[in-house]
């Protein structure tokens, strides 16, 4: 009897703690869900938001979830949010890592909107505050679109050049390829390098406020120099689509990454340079291509048809002579050729390129008005967390108007206005967002039409002199 009073005794105790448990579980199952979420492992996102698309009555927010459960935006035109409204949820599904992409439509054009994530109908407690976008203008505006490329991770965690990209207060920006250096066959480095990069601090802000779209260069589709011939570039693609929220990504019949985004009176061609491109060192003749033949005709339709005043070609790799060694344009010269020679039989106004990879800040021109067109100005930004690389010692592109930038990361940036006339500025910004390429480029609308020569007003004094030294058969830099 002396042994069976504790034993009595622990059973009575471990009825008591059975009751009391159920006891709990019943009262948080009727309580609001909100008033329990602090549990650990509740439903939140992993990496964003960040605002993808943007038109003038819509915005996209990407994001990873924490598991596989509806993601939904609450928004609203006041910060208290008392007009909010709340979006159909979006599954995220393991078959997709989680990550969702949710539209947000029937807005008003360029206004301001609070929003916030749902995730299984549950405000994250770790970004308890809202954040706050705007839909694209629908009518003509000062419009500012910022661009970078080369993001090593890997290398440069903190990347501060996004604090001063984000102070500037760009309506758009634009990431021209090597996002992320992944340089890998696995899907899993892809993934943990896309995430690594979305989660540095400086960049955040930015994410979450300024529409982002983005292509490709070679360390985010394959390796160093990857053409047509690598071998999980559908893999790659599919993570790419993945971690971005374009508003499109190749054609039905022609797979890559390219698209045409409108922002107002800006046309914005994102080219995908790397999924059809023969290898650079074939020889080059009028088979040989970077974007093969079904975007080519795609970019040749999309042109004739836009009627913006200006017309921006994004390409991951340069678009002038510069690096005749490398993989750019200088390496499939007659396609190039082929393009700008289209723009002038098609008579088609405004365009101007952009582009990264080379580790500088560049302005460089193709002077196509000699060729009855018009100068086609390329303004280069590379990279944006990178080392730097002082190789335009031994390069000349066709018109060099500004010195390169090799002291600081640095950023493109073109500043549109529209009164009186179109017109757009481009420079090179550093780490600080100050102009790393003395006065802007500006350029009238009207400047960028067949028989008008431009570069020659705009271009710095001192360039001029090299350039006219070497045409003397000097050196560039020297005597």
């Amino acid at each position: 009897m002396e042994h069976e009073a504790p034993r009595l005794m622990e059973k009575t105790m471990h009825r008591r703690n059975l009751l009391r448990g159920g006891a709990a579980l019943a009262f948080l199952a009727a309580l609001p869900r909100r008033l329990y979420a602090a549990a650990v492992g509740y439903p939140r996102l992993l990496d964003g938001p960040m605002i993808g698309a943007t038109t003038p009555d819509s915005f996209t927010v990407w994001s990873r979830a924490s598991g596989a459960f509806g993601v939904a935006v609450e928004y609203a035109t006041r910060r208290d949010f008392a007009d909010a409204k709340i979006t159909v949820p979006v599954a995220a599904t393991q078959d997709n890592d989680l990550c969702t992409v949710v539209e947000v439509s029937g807005l008003k054009p360029d206004t301001d909107y609070y929003y916030r994530i749902k995730a299984d109908g549950i405000d994250d407690r770790h970004q308890p505050l809202a954040f706050r976008t705007r839909t694209a203008p629908d009518r003509p505006r000062p419009i500012r679109i910022a661009f970078g490329s080369c993001a090593r991770v890997q290398l440069y965690p903190e990347q501060p050049v996004f604090e001063a990209i984000a102070a500037m207060e760009p309506d758009l920006f634009l990431w021209l390829g090597d996002n992320i250096y992944a340089d890998s066959d696995s899907e899993t480095a892809y993934s943990a390098l896309y995430s690594r990069q979305r989660g540095v601090s400086a960049l955040v802000p930015l994410l979450r406020s300024v529409p982002q779209l983005a292509i490709w260069d070679d360390h985010d589709f394959g390796y160093n120099d990857s053409d047509r011939h690598n071998g999980v570039k559908a893999m790659t693609r599919r993570l790419f689509d993945r971690w971005w929220a374009n508003p499109a990504s190749g054609l039905p019949d022609t797979p890559g990454i390219f698209f045409r985004h409108s922002f107002g009176p800006v046309d914005i061609f994102m080219l995908d340079g790397r999924y059809h491109r023969d290898p650079p060192s074939a020889p080059d003749g009028p088979e040989k291509t970077m974007l093969g033949a079904g975007q080519k005709a795609w970019l040749k339709r999309e042109l004739k048809a836009s009627k913006a005043a200006f017309k921006i070609l994004a390409s991951g790799t340069g678009w002038s002579l510069a690096e005749k060694g490398g993989d750019s344009w200088a390496a499939y010269l007659h396609e190039r050729n082929e393009i700008l020679d289209f723009i002038r039989d098609e008579g088609i106004g405004g365009c101007l390129g952009i582009s990264g990879d080379v580790h500088q800040g560049e302005v460089n021109c193709v002077p196509w008005s000699e060729r009855g067109g018009y100068d086609f100005y390329d303004l280069v930004s590379s990279g944006l967390a990178q080392y730097l690389a002082p190789k335009f010692v031994d390069q000349h592109p066709e018109v060099r108007l500004r010195a390169p930038w090799v002291r600081s990361t640095n950023f493109g940036l073109l500043e549109f206005s529209f009164d009186p006339e179109p017109r757009v500025e481009l420079s090179v910004r550093d780490v600080i967002g100050a102009s790393a390429s003395g006065e802007p480029v500006r350029l009238r609308a009207a400047d960028l039409v067949n028989g008008k020569q431009s570069w020659r007003a705009v271009i710095d004094p001192d360039e001029l002199e090299r350039r006219e030294r070497v045409e003397r058969g000097g050196s560039y830099y020297g005597e």
